[in-house]
């Protein structure tokens, strides 16, 4: 175990604060003998969903656990068993590369396995909900590991059982994902369509499905290796349908994704852009110049300056559209 280790490497925003104790696990061996830790314990993967605002008390532990499997399969389907620290995307493109479907339109989402199931994780009409069997967790408590069906998880928009009844409570050692072995592809979403027809695909695979998500991902979202982020910052808010209907009359260009039958969707990225926050910069801190859902750490900004910028961006939005946006990222 280290101690006031900087977090910097660890965090896709490039924020520079230290934890208190630091240290990495690769075998769950190592989770019975930090049950015992008396202080907070917190747990990262590829730091891809936090803000750091201040310096973090207790332990974080750095999930390192590898390994992946398969449980079951049946003449439709392949259960596979990840650990919780293999990265997403090289989960997808296993699947991909394998004929196995399902996850395709998650591609290039970054983070790790563990963190999907906690965050429900989506993009382009799927979430990982959909494909999710069963997670296993470390209980701290309990000292023992522990199985969640997938009803036992409450998923919902970006949420689950591990951000709230859970939360701090358990350790997602591993994931078992239901795959598909005849598709079922999703194009409707976004611009998949247009992807596929700029790509000269006319009839979608799996494989060509990820390639367009890949490429359009590519084109919108920065790279953290080059300027801090954390991918999408906001949820995309759901409204009830007369909501939406009476801003729509005020608004024509709104867009829009049905939930239910009462219930829309409408892109977070739209009601930031309209309120002119898209390719804004204070400081080292702003809003990405091609994606009004990013909010980018430009080198040396603060975590608590990139949060303001977000309740600022909050504040205009709820005054223009009457819509409370919800941060996605996880702050700490």
């Amino acid at each position: 175990m280290k101690h006031k280790v900087s977090l910097k490497p660890y965090n896709t925003f490039g924020i520079d604060l230290p934890v208190a104790d630091f240290t990495e696990v690769d075998d769950i061996e190592q989770l019975a003998e930090l049950s015992d830790y008396a202080a907070p314990v917190h747990v990262l993967g590829g730091g891809s969903n936090i803000l750091l605002t201040r310096p973090v008390e207790g332990l974080i532990i750095l999930n390192r656990l590898k390994g992946l499997n398969v449980v079951k399969e049946d003449d439709n389907h392949v259960w596979l068993n990840v650990a919780s620290g293999e990265v997403w995307h090289e989960l997808v493109m296993f699947a991909v590369n394998n004929d196995l479907s399902g996850i395709e339109n998650l591609a290039l989402i970054p983070g790790t396995v563990g963190a999907s199931p906690i965050q429900n994780i989506g993009a382009y009409g799927v979430e990982v909900k959909d494909i999710i069997d069963s997670v296993v967790c470390w209980h701290w408590q309990e000292k023992k590991l522990v199985t969640y069906d997938n009803a036992d998880c409450k998923f919902g928009y970006r949420d689950s059982i591990f951000k709230h009844e859970l939360k701090g409570k358990v350790f997602v050692t591993s994931v078992v994902f239901k795959l598909g072995k005849h598709p079922v592809l999703n194009t409707s979403y976004g611009a998949i369509e247009e992807e596929l027809n700029k790509m000269g695909v006319t009839t979608p695979s799996i494989q060509s499905i990820a390639q367009a998500v890949i490429n359009i991902r590519s084109s919108k979202l920065p790279d953290p290796k080059e300027i801090g982020n954390a991918g999408s910052f906001f949820k995309n808010p759901e409204i009830p349908l007369t909501q939406y209907q009476q801003l729509k009359l005020e608004h024509p260009a709104m867009p829009h994704y049905p939930v239910t039958e009462t219930i829309v969707k409408v892109p977070a990225g739209w009601l930031i852009e309209q309120c002119g926050w898209k390719g804004y910069r204070h400081g080292d801190c702003g809003v990405h110049a091609r994606q009004a859902l990013v909010l980018v750490n430009y080198g040396g900004a603060a975590g608590d300056e990139i949060w303001k910028l977000s309740g600022e961006i909050v504040a205009s939005v709820k005054d223009r559209f009457g819509i409370e946006l919800e941060r996605e990222v996880q702050v700490w």
